[in-house]
């Protein structure tokens, strides 16, 4: 998926600006940045001090008396000393910096995503998502670590440097400033082009971690379809596109580096023509240290050169992570908070419509249901069921009607006390690479006790695969529950349900997955259950939705019919149709088998 089909920013960030906030994350560790910037202090100041050493060494030579030369050697490794001390500081504390920096950042990231609303992982696919805290946050390391490190070491250099060539001889050292103008220019060109190659680069690793991902989670399918041809051609094109600008951007980095020589040598050789003439009258030590330090001064260009290419990757990188920092999260405006609600819910006049679509998922619903009765929805796909459900957690805010639990708009609950109150078992279940038991008490681990596991999975019947599992309930279960079958997975979700003890318990095709066998003895459970809280069932199969206090059809988002069951049956309409068909079916069925 292209950068287009996402959602794109109106306003266009300078890349110094990014580079500022991004620097916002050094100032907690402002200690730290002071001890680097002491220690390449420290570094680039032997610079000047060799050049000033060759001087007097020179000057020495050229003398009779040749006081003081004994102790040079001293003097050599006494600046070699201070060097790597210097070194060893910058490098080491700014190391250390980065390393805090980038960690707080992809901290900031991944929280920033448990906060987010439903809606942006609707329009932004997990490639994206998750290359952003891989990928991304290295491009940043670059950028904060290697990048400033050589930036603020070989900067101190080059002024260091300037400073002695000055010092010496200031108005020949003017000729420096005559390719100031086109170096600036030359670099501003460059980092726009790196900073717009380095997002599509960063784009295509988006793809590739996508597809990635399809693959590696869908491959049964991929394999039972044979759709293995398919996806190494979706692969190749989007590993292509990251070769191909990952080239432009290696192209653009080398020439930029020769170039830069080219304009430094040029005005050195001007340098060095006039020193040869203007320094006539200087001694020979003062002319071989200021040619000395002007010869040293390409090296720190070159870096600050070769570093600008990491620089713009890591504003381009740091640029997609504040795009997610600054996604508004959940509204959670609501002040109000309830130990236990009873579980009465009320629907007055709810409509609702997806973002970016003009017809409403629900048009007009109103229901109510009193605390400890369960309410049956059902209809064909689309008709809202699923919608309906979504908005009592606020995964998708309601603008117009009322959504009431217990008497109170659910808007004015805080998120945290109102999906407290809240169970889902849906018929995509989520488990986590984690043990049997982790995944029942998920969410109230610190809260409860093994003797509280085992009878959530008791109630969900699923003790009787898990007593024959190697370690029981301490039985690691694999990636997503790969380890075990469709209704197994579907019951450790609904015992991780069962555990929670919400008033309010929402069954979304929670039982599609089970065997004839293992539905039966969960649908017993379930009477127990639902007796002492407020159950909202989607079920496409209506014989397991009979015994509902209230059945309500849905068609195109508008509630067509509502009832009992038998109350249903005898209007004749569309519940009555879709039941005979399913009958009818059934009966086939089973006649086959039989």
């Amino acid at each position: 998926m292209k950068r287009a089909k996402r959602k794109k920013k109106q306003v266009e960030k300078h890349g110094l600006q990014i580079y500022k906030r991004l620097l916002r994350y050094v100032f907690p560790y402002w200690k730290l940045f002071v001890i680097s910037l002491i220690g390449f202090f420290l570094y680039a100041g032997t610079q000047p001090l060799f050049a000033a050493m060759i001087k007097y060494v020179i000057d020495v030579l050229q003398t009779d008396s040749r006081e003081g030369v004994t102790n040079l050697p001293l003097l050599f490794v006494g600046l070699m000393v201070v060097r790597g001390i210097g070194s060893f500081l910058g490098n080491y504390f700014m190391e250390r910096l980065a390393n805090n920096v980038v960690h707080g950042l992809r901290c900031e990231i991944f929280n920033h995503y448990t906060c987010l609303p439903t809606a942006y992982f609707d329009e932004n696919n997990s490639g994206y998502m998750m290359s952003r805290i891989t990928h991304n946050v290295g491009e940043v390391t670059r950028a904060t670590a290697g990048s400033v490190k050589i930036v603020v070491r070989e900067g101190f250099t080059a002024m260091g440097l300037l400073a002695y060539l000055f010092y010496v001889n200031w108005q020949l050292s003017l000729v420096f400033l005559t390719v100031t103008p086109v170096i600036v220019l030359m670099v501003s060109y460059v980092s726009k082009r790196l900073r717009k190659l380095s997002k599509r680069i960063q784009d295509s690793v988006g793809d590739m971690t996508h597809i990635t991902s399809e693959l590696v989670g869908g491959h049964r399918i991929v394999r039972s379809f044979g759709g293995e041809e398919y996806e190494k051609n979706r692969f190749q094109k989007a590993s292509q596109f990251n070769r191909g600008q990952s080239l432009k951007l290696a192209m653009t980095a080398a020439i930029n580096g020769p170039l830069l020589q080219i304009l430094i040598a040029s005005a050195l050789a001007g340098l060095m023509y006039l020193a040869l003439n203007i320094m006539a009258e200087s001694s020979a030590g003062e002319f071989v240290s200021y040619l000395t330090a002007a010869f040293l001064l390409p090296r720190p260009f070159r870096q600050l050169s070769d570093t600008n290419t990491e620089i713009q990757r890591g504003i381009a990188a740091a640029e997609s992570l504040f795009d997610v920092l600054d996604e508004p999260p959940e509204k959670d405006e609501g002040k109000y908070q309830s130990s236990q609600c009873t579980g009465e819910l009320e629907f007055k006049n709810v409509t609702f419509i997806y973002p970016g679509s003009k017809i409403p998922a629900l048009n007009d619903v109103s229901f109510k249901v009193k605390s400890g009765q369960t309410v049956a929805l059902v209809g064909a796909s689309g008709g809202g069921k699923s919608t309906l459900s979504n908005l009592i957690p606020r995964f998708y805010e309601h603008d117009i009607g009322k959504i009431l639990l217990d008497g109170v708009e659910i808007n004015e609950y805080t998120l945290a006390n109102l999906r407290r109150q809240i169970s889902v078992v849906t018929q995509h279940v989520t488990l986590f690479n984690d043990t049997v038991a982790s995944n029942i008490a998920y969410g109230v681990q610190e809260d409860a006790t093994r003797k509280q596991i085992i009878q959530a999975a008791i109630d969900a019947y699923a003790m009787e695969f898990i007593d024959k599992l190697p370690k029981g309930l301490d039985a690691e279960i694999g990636e997503h529950g790969i380890k075990l079958s469709g209704g197994q997975r579907q019951r450790l979700a609904l015992a991780r349900a069962l555990l929670k003890n919400s008033p309010i318990l929402i069954l979304d095709e929670a039982t599609s997955a089970l065997d004839t066998e293992s539905e039966r003895y969960i649908q017993e459970a379930l009477k127990t259950i639902m007796t002492k809280r407020t159950t909202l069932v989607i079920a496409h199969r209506l014989s397991t939705i009979e015994n509902a206090d209230i059945i309500l059809v849905l068609e195109q988002g508008r509630i067509i019919e509502s009832g009992g069951h038998q109350e249903l049956l005898s209007k004749k309409g569309v519940y009555s149709k879709l039941y005979q068909m399913q009958f009818e079916s059934s009966a086939i069925v089973n006649n086959e088998h039989g």
